[in-house]
């Protein structure tokens, strides 16, 4: 219950708010300047750095650290996602829907024609599963912050393999 109503607040409010603080002259420039590759790899760590943070355990690092890790997480995701879509297209200029399809088709999402907000709360849902998968191993300290690290590292770098196989 508790996890819909969270799924719910993020599609309705987080998405957008994320998407529009995003400074997409900074991609290109990243991109430009490291290479796609490059960007996804720099992505990676910096969702990783937050991951392993987090998953040091703790009262502090599960109020503020796990929220802050799923926003971070997010934002490299959409920053990953937003740097393929400029790398394949030469252009940076994308509307929330459109890029909103593009995310929901990397997680395995069925996105249709028009973006609903269903789509939003399923984008949403599948976010929380996978950053809820690594929740266990912090519980150990030592483990947790790399479980979670890896964990984070390795989603961001599976979302930079999916967007680049996909028709854009």
């Amino acid at each position: 219950m508790a996890a819909q109503r969270l799924s719910n607040r993020l599609a309705n409010y987080g998405f957008r708010r994320v998407f529009d603080s995003i400074n997409q002259h900074g991609i290109k420039r990243g991109v430009d300047a490291m290479g796609i590759d490059a960007f996804i790899g720099h992505c990676a760590r910096l969702s990783a750095g937050s991951g392993a943070i987090t998953g040091l355990g703790g009262t502090v690092a599960a109020l503020v650290g796990l929220p802050f890790d799923l926003l971070n997480s997010l934002t490299q995701q959409f920053r990953v996602t937003l740097a393929v879509i400029y790398y394949r297209r030469g252009t940076y200029d994308i509307g929330f829907d459109e890029f909103m399809q593009i995310v929901a088709v990397s997680l395995g999402v069925e996105a249709g024609l028009i973006m609903t907000r269903t789509v939003l709360e399923n984008i949403a849902e599948r976010l929380l599963i996978r950053m809820g998968a690594k929740a266990g191993g912090r519980l150990i300290p030592i483990a947790g912050a790399f479980i979670a690290g890896a964990t984070n590292y390795l989603f961001i770098k599976s979302i930079g393999k999916s967007v680049k196989a996909l028709p854009l």
